[in-house]
């Protein structure tokens, strides 16, 4: 008999719904769109023709419904990996566990899964407004690194390549980074030919994990230069943003297809930035509503 998934472990609200996104499984399709800014999923889905179902709760806000024939979730996560563990657990729990009787079901569900996000280009082939596609994340947060079965979905040798180029050692690497592939059939579905590709690396901050520097002084100060350098398997590192390795990692553990999208908002290399790009990435999200 299957052992069911204790109260502490699987918590659900009165209503049976999961506990931090407040969906039932009915409220979720099986191509879902995350996005960081809660305020964006009504952009992503101003693009539908019909709606199910809007949920909030906290940061995570949800929104189901259909574009041109496609069932779409689209959620949002907050900023960070740490809000992506939440994400992604809670998604396949709607998908693979009964929440009634807190047993997984026979028969797995995999999801379709593309974030659609910012980032800061590191390259001076990624200007202001370039669309990238995150084809290989390299995780600087150590999230995957508590799950069993790390090492075999990750890339060993790219995450030795890594550290050796940039010469981390002790303190200045205290969470081991890990390197993780995006489903590669959906990476070029989603990515087509108008979108750049390459290695993007998923900080733990904002600031001293991207090579910010206001008042505090970096451990790494030659951080960001080494990382522009940086060429593996004909791949360079082409930005920086804060999920994408959780995203690929997690979905590539629990068996779902998953890849992330970004624009770029701020240029490292050029040392330019947009703030006001809102406008602008509507044209990034119309693209994978259409692909996805």
């Amino acid at each position: 008999m299957k052992q069911p998934i204790a109260a502490s472990e699987l918590i659900l609200n009165a209503d049976g719904s999961v506990f931090h996104l407040h969906l039932l499984p009915a409220q979720l399709a099986s191509r879902v769109i995350l996005v960081g800014d809660p305020g964006r999923v009504s952009l992503v889905a101003s693009h539908f023709e019909t709606r199910e179902c809007d949920v909030q709760s906290r940061e995570f806000h949800t929104i189901t419904g259909c574009y041109r024939g496609k069932r779409i979730s689209v959620v949002s996560t907050g900023i960070g990996c740490d809000n992506i563990d939440i994400v992604m657990n809670e998604l396949d729990a709607l998908a693979n566990i009964d929440l009634h009787t807190r047993c997984l079901k026979e028969q797995p569900s995999s999801l379709d899964i593309v974030r659609i996000g910012t980032c800061g280009g590191l390259q001076p082939d990624t200007p202001l407004g370039t669309f990238i596609c995150s084809e290989i994340s390299i995780g600087l947060d150590g999230l995957l690194n508590y799950y069993a079965g790390r090492d075999d979905v990750c890339d060993p040798d790219l995450e030795q390549a890594f550290l050796a180029h940039m010469g981390w050692t002790g303190s200045q690497c205290t969470a081991h980074p890990y390197a993780i592939h995006a489903d590669a059939a959906l990476a070029e579905q989603i990515a087509g030919k108008d979108m750049a590709r390459g290695i993007t690396l998923s900080a733990g901050g904002f600031y001293g994990p991207q090579g910010r520097s206001l008042r505090l002084s970096l451990a790494d100060p030659e951080q960001n230069a080494k990382v522009e350098r940086f060429v593996h398997g004909g791949r360079r590192i082409m930005n920086y943003e804060m999920e994408s390795s959780a995203v690929a990692g997690l979905a590539r553990l629990l068996g779902h297809r998953a890849v992330t999208t970004c624009m770029v908002v701020a240029n490292r290399y050029a040392g330019q930035a947009n703030a006001d790009y809102k406008g602008d990435i509507d044209n990034l999200i119309a693209l994978v509503l259409e692909r996805i």
